[in-house]
């Protein structure tokens, strides 16, 4: 099934959460690599690598978006309890903001560097913004805090998925695999 129902998510639902997912992995080792390893033409290559799949994150995070707002969103479990639907609620909503302002401020930090960039060495991306390192600076920051702010909020993601599953005996955990017995 393509779509969502009322009941599970539908694949693309599904594989976009995990592209996504595995992107964002993988942008934490690719920044992590960029930042830490010597001036080389290999440093260059992960940051290019690195803002690449950042910008590949934003369009897929919008495309998720729209299909989350297009689709009925699986019912959550009659027995939760409020507060706990408006934490669920409210840490998606969080997450979705966070990996769309990430890249964003990537791309600020680019911009304002002055540094000429190519996505994915195949096409230029345009400045959003004029050179300037103050600004530059400031956006660091914020990459920086987003980064911190996004990694508490995998965690509380990750632990509540499976304290659904292992403590509460529910199917939150197990409609969103891949390969789940409702699809």
């Amino acid at each position: 099934m393509l779509r969502n129902t009322h009941e599970s998510w539908g694949s693309i639902a599904k594989s976009l959460h995990w592209i996504i997912a595995c992107l964002v992995l993988a942008q934490l080792a690719l920044g992590w690599l960029a930042v830490t390893w010597k001036l080389s033409p290999v440093k260059l290559d992960l940051f290019v690598w690195h803002k690449s799949t950042g910008l590949l994150v934003l369009l897929l995070v919008c495309i998720r978006v729209v299909w989350r707002l297009t689709n009925p969103v699986p019912r959550l479990p009659p027995d939760m309890p409020r507060w706990e639907r408006r934490a669920a609620h409210a840490t998606h909503l969080a997450l979705y903001a966070i990996l769309a302002a990430m890249p964003i401020s990537g791309w600020i930090i680019n911009s304002t560097a002055n540094i000429p960039f190519k996505v994915f060495w195949a096409f230029p991306l345009p400045s959003i913004a004029p050179p300037d390192k103050a600004l530059e600076a400031y956006a660091k920051l914020i990459h920086l805090g987003l980064f911190g702010l996004l990694a508490a909020l995998l965690v509380v993601h990750f632990a509540a998925a499976l304290r659904h599953h292992l403590i509460r005996k529910d199917d939150i955990l197990s409609r969103m695999l891949p390969r789940s017995p409702r699809t």
